[in-house]
C-alpha cells in the first residue's frame, strides 16, 4: 500500500492528478464503440476520487 497523503497541497495535488487521468481516460473513449465494461470503469473512476475526498475531509 502507499504512503498515506496527508499535507493539504498534497492531497489537492493527487486529486488533480487524477481527475486529469480520469479526463483523459474520458477524452479517448469513442462513443461509437463504447462497452459497458468502459462505462464501469469510468463509474469506478468517479467512485475513487468521492473516496479520496472523503478521506481527505476527514482527515483535516
Amino acid at each position: 500500500m502507499g504512503k498515506a497523503i496527508e499535507e493539504r497541497d498534497s492531497q489537492v495535488s493527487y486529486l488533480k492528478t487524477r481527475l486529469n487521468m480520469f479526463l483523459e481516460v474520458l477524452d479517448s473513449i469513442d462513443p461509437e464503440n463504447t462497452e459497458l465494461e468502459d462505462i464501469d470503469r469510468l463509474i469506478g473512476m468517479i467512485d475513487d476520487l468521492e473516496m479520496k475526498c472523503e478521506q481527505f475531509k476527514e482527515n483535516k
